[in-house]
């Protein structure tokens, strides 16, 4: 089973940037397709964005809400994953969970990961 970390998560005003991280071990990375999740206090956990895993070319998908701000990418070499989250807004506001499965493709469900990190605080300020 992958072990997964987040890092990166902290306070900013909107329209900053944040890089969130995700360090795994445990397993060969390479072959896992990734995912990033959120939770803002009160609602249910949201996709944010998905990466598969390939030899060559990855793809990447993303939540409506993040596309065109938001960039998922992973560095195999490092084992880890990433998040970069600009123009931020006050509604970017979560605890951001990154997760990993061995499905094939492109995953925008939660019950498609089957390991997950503790989670890392984001808060963007008005």
């Amino acid at each position: 089973q992958v072990q997964l970390v987040e890092s990166g998560g902290g306070l900013v005003q909107a329209g900053g940037s944040l890089r969130l991280s995700c360090a795994t071990s445990g397993r060969t990375f390479s072959r896992y397709a990734m995912g990033w999740f959120r939770q803002a206090p009160g609602k249910e956990r949201e996709f944010v964005a998905a990466i598969n895993w390939s030899w060559s070319d990855s793809n990447t998908y993303y939540g409506d809400s993040v596309k065109g701000r938001f960039t998922i990418s992973r560095d195999n070499a490092k084992n880890t994953l990433y998040l970069q989250m600009n123009s931020l807004k006050p509604e970017d506001t979560a605890i951001y969970y990154c997760a990993a499965t061995t499905a094939p493709g492109i995953r925008t469900r939660q019950s498609d990961y089957g390991a997950w990190g503790q989670g890392t605080q984001v808060t963007v300020s008005s």
